[in-house]
């Protein structure tokens, strides 16, 4: 299977994202100080500052971000601030929040827990992480 990774930056605003086409599957942790906008497969932990997960994407592994937007599928643990679970979301795992929406439809395999406002103790054992990767220019 082809692996590819699309980044984007955006500049004069200070936000950056990342985002990963629905043809697109990763192997491993990702940990980033960047947005990050998931529609294709990860198969490992994610920890960045807020996530959007696109309705056809697959996450099997731990995520943990200030904001969470959960579309897709996700097999592991979410812990989050601010999580919205929409009602194509399908969650096998446990949810960590302090803010919780939950659209009708959404299906949650997994216990809900209330974080009272404290960063789940995975994200504040990591160093912050700045990540970037950029494709090649395209041949003119």
């Amino acid at each position: 299977m082809a692996k590819a990774f699309i980044s984007s930056r955006v500049t004069g605003t200070s936000t950056s994202f990342s985002m990963l086409g629905s043809d697109t599957t990763i192997t491993g942790n990702i940990q980033a100080s960047a947005d990050l906008h998931v529609d294709g497969s990860v198969e490992g932990d994610i920890t960045c500052n807020s996530l959007v997960q696109g309705e056809g994407s697959e996450i099997t592994g731990a995520v943990r971000a200030e904001s969470v937007r959960i579309a897709g599928l996700v097999r592991g643990s979410v812990a989050a601030r601010e999580v919205v679970i929409l009602k194509t979301a399908r969650i096998e795992g446990d949810v960590a929040y302090d803010a919780l929406t939950i659209e009708q439809g959404a299906r949650l395999e997994g216990r809900l827990s209330p974080s009272g406002g404290q960063i789940p103790p995975a994200m504040a054992r990591l160093p912050a992480v700045e990540a970037e990767l950029m494709l090649p220019a395209a041949a003119e």
